[in-house]
């Protein structure tokens, strides 16, 4: 995006009212909105418009927005943002799952729907470190510079948020990292005390790295303090 330009967001949501309300905000606060009602038109706008945030509901006629989400992430990656009225972990797990950097549960105040949107336009807009580094703790190996993981010898297949977060904890082996570090560092906002996304990232980095938090942590929750890469348990 040229720095001198309007961020473009692209606001896919079927609820008429709700979509004129949300872009006239975004609007008058900088940025330049287009809006579509219908899941199946999505990946047509984004390939033409080509957003710098895509704005997604779930609950959409056409195609729905976890279909939407999958096909988006094959050929767009700039940030894409949930906004749903479904508010259970299993939707939240899915829609982080297939790619999607942030999930907001309706109905959200708008400056804080603003502040998630800044949020990740400043994460997308960082420069990237471009050193080839290869970090390995026993049977497991990350490329940072490749964005691969290995246990094993085996890939690992991991979201773009669970690799960031995976590495945040790898680069900080030994050292208990609290929720408010991690959401300034990764998410470049403050823990509002609910916000579920990383504990279900973390999670989701268990189950796919076959930590069983239990009897042998390698990713170990120190409760009231936040989370810890055990450097020596892989």
């Amino acid at each position: 995006m040229n720095a001198s330009a309007k961020p473009s967001i692209l606001l896919v949501e079927d609820d008429l009212r709700l979509s004129e309300l949300v872009s006239r905000y975004l609007e008058s606060h900088g940025f330049c909105v287009a809006i579509t009602h219908r899941g199946d038109q999505v990946m047509e706008r984004v390939l033409s418009l080509v957003p710098d945030l895509v704005i997604l509901d779930l609950g959409l006629p056409g195609q729905d927005g976890f279909s939407v989400c999958r096909q988006l992430r094959t050929r767009y990656e700039n940030p894409l943002l949930i906004l749903t009225a479904r508010d259970n972990d299993g939707d939240h797990v899915l829609g982080l799952e297939l790619g999607a950097d942030d999930y907001v549960i309706k109905p959200v105040e708008p400056r804080v729907l603003m502040a998630r949107v800044q949020a990740l336009l400043r994460r997308s807009r960082a420069p990237r470190r471009a050193d080839h580094k290869l970090i390995r703790f026993g049977r497991l190996s990350i490329n940072t510079a490749g964005r691969s993981v290995h246990v094993d010898g085996q890939p690992i297949a991991l979201s773009g948020g669970e690799f960031d977060l995976l590495v945040h904890l790898a680069a900080h082996a030994g050292e208990v990292q609290s929720r408010e570090t991690i959401f300034q560092q990764l998410y470049r906002r403050e823990y509002d005390g609910m916000d579920r996304t990383l504990d279900l990232r973390i999670s989701q980095l268990r189950r796919k790295l076959g930590d069983d938090a239990d009897s042998s942590p390698r990713i170990k929750t120190v409760w009231g303090q936040g989370y810890l890469f055990v450097p020596d348990a892989w």
